[in-house]
C-alpha cells in the first residue's frame, strides 16, 4: 500500500514516545499535513517490547472510539521497526529500509529515544552522551537523506537543557556555535573535564543528562543552520515536552505522557510557519519554566511557544492510564 504521509517515532514502546504515536494517529485527521493515509513506524530497541507496544496501541480504546486507525475506518496505520540509536548498524538498517520502502521520502521523524542514568562520574557521562547526544546526532544525519525535501525532524530534548547553570564562557560557546562540530567540541570538553575532575571549576554542572540535552538542542540548531545554508527546506527543531510523569522522572512530573506529547506532535504535523533550528514548548511550560530557561533574555536558546492542547486537537478526549518513559537504559 502507498501512503500519502510517512512518519517515524523513536523510543516509542512506552512513555512520551508511545503517547506521541497515539497523538499522531488522533490528531492527523485535522492536521496541517493531512492529504490522505498516514503510516507511523513505532520503533524500539527491543523487538518483544516494541511488538507488545504495537499490539497495545492497535487495541487502544481511544483510538477505536476516534476511528483513528485504518482498521476502524481511519487514516492511520502503525507498524513496528527495530531501532537502537546507540547502535550504528541499527540506525543504518532503518535508514536503508526507509529509503527502499518509501523512495519518495519520509515526512517526519521524531527522535525521542534517550537515557537518564543515576549518579555522576565519567562512565555515566560517557554512556549518557553516547546515547542522547552522539546517538541522536548520528540518527539525525542518517535521516536527512531519506526525508522529503520539506520534511521535518523533531528532537525531543528537555528543560534540563537550559543554559542557566553554566559559566558565562561556556554558555556563550553554546550560543555562538555555528556548526555541529562546535557543539561536539563542547561535549568532548565536558567529558575531558569530568575525567580530570575539573568540570565544576571550568563552569560545567555535575549533570550528564542536562549537558547531553543542551548538546542536543545546540546540535539541532546547528544542523538546521547547515541545512539552511545549503538551501534545504527541511525543518529541524527541538522541544521541551514538559515535566512528564515517566520512569525517567521516577513518578514525578505535572503532565501525563499524552500532554507531554503535544509539542513534538505539533512540530511534526502542524503549521509552524517554516521555523527551523529553534526549541519549542507549550505556552504553559513556557510560563512555568520562565525562571529557569529564560533567566537571561539575551543568553538563551532560540525558542518559540506553541499552543497545543489536548482539548483543542481532539475535543472530548481524556488521557487514559499511561506508563512511564525512559529510565536508566535507552528507551527501547
Amino acid at each position: 500500500m502507498t501512503y500519502s504521509r510517512v512518519g517515524v517515532v523513536t523510543g516509542a514502546n512506552k512513555g512520551i514516545g508511545y503517547a506521541v504515536v497515539r497523538q499522531l494517529a488522533l490528531q492527523y485527521p485535522n492536521s496541517h499535513l493531512n492529504n490522505g493515509s498516514l503510516l507511523i513506524y513505532l520503533t524500539a530497541r527491543d523487538k518483544s517490547r516494541g511488538e507488545e507496544a504495537l499490539s497495545n496501541i492497535q487495541g487502544d480504546a481511544d483510538l477505536k472510539q476516534a476511528k483513528a486507525l485504518s482498521t476502524h475506518g481511519g487514516a492511520a496505520d502503525i507498524k513496528y521497526h527495530q531501532l537502537d540509536i546507540s547502535d550504528s548498524s541499527s540506525i543504518s538498517n532503518l535508514a536503508s529500509f526507509l529509503k527502499k520502502e518509501h523512495p519518495d521520502g519520509v515526512d517526519f521523524i521524531i527522535n525521542n529515544a534517550g537515557v537518564a542514568m543515576q549518579g555522576f562520574d565519567s562512565n555515566v557521562v560517557k554512556n549518557t552522551l553516547s546515547c542522547n547526544y552522539y546517538g541522536t546526532l548520528e540518527a539525525t544525519r542518517a535521516w536527512i537523506p531519506v526525508m522529503k525535501p520539506d520534511g521535518r525532524i523533531v528532537n525531543v530534548a528537555s528543560v534540563s537543557g537550559s543554559l542557566s547553570k553554566y559559566s558565562p564562557e561556556i554558555k556563550k560557546r553554546f550560543l555562538d556555535a555555528q556548526s555541529v562540530s562546535d557543539v561536539t567540541k563542547l561535549m568532548e570538553d565536558f567529558t575531558a573535564a569530568v575525567e580530570k575532575g575539573t568540570h565544576e571549576k571550568q563552569g560545567w554542572p555535575s549533570a550528564a543528562y542536562a549537558v547531553s540535552k543542551a548538546g542536543e538542542i545546540g546540535m539541532t540548531k546547528a544542523t538546521a543552520k547547515e541545512l539552511q545554508d545549503k538551501g534545504s527546506k527541511l525543518l529541524v527543531n527541538s522541544c521541551h515536552p514538559g515535566y512528564v510523569v515517566t520512569d525517567m522522572t521516577r513518578g514525578g512530573g505535572t503532565k501525563t505522557p499524552d500532554e507531554g506529547a503535544q509539542t513534538p506532535v505539533h512540530l511534526a504535523i502542524a503549521d509552524i510557519g517554516g521555523k527551523s533550528g529553534e526549541c519549542a514548548q507549550t505556552g504553559q511550560d513556557h510560563e512555568e519554566d520562565a525562571g529557569l530557561v529564560n533567566d537571561d533574555k539575551n543568553q538563551t536558546w532560540p525558542e518559540f511557544v506553541v499552543e497545543a492542547k489536548l482539548d483543542e486537537v481532539h475535543p472530548g478526549f481524556e488521557p487514559g492510564p499511561t506508563e512511564g518513559s525512559e529510565n536508566q537504559n535507552p528507551t527501547s
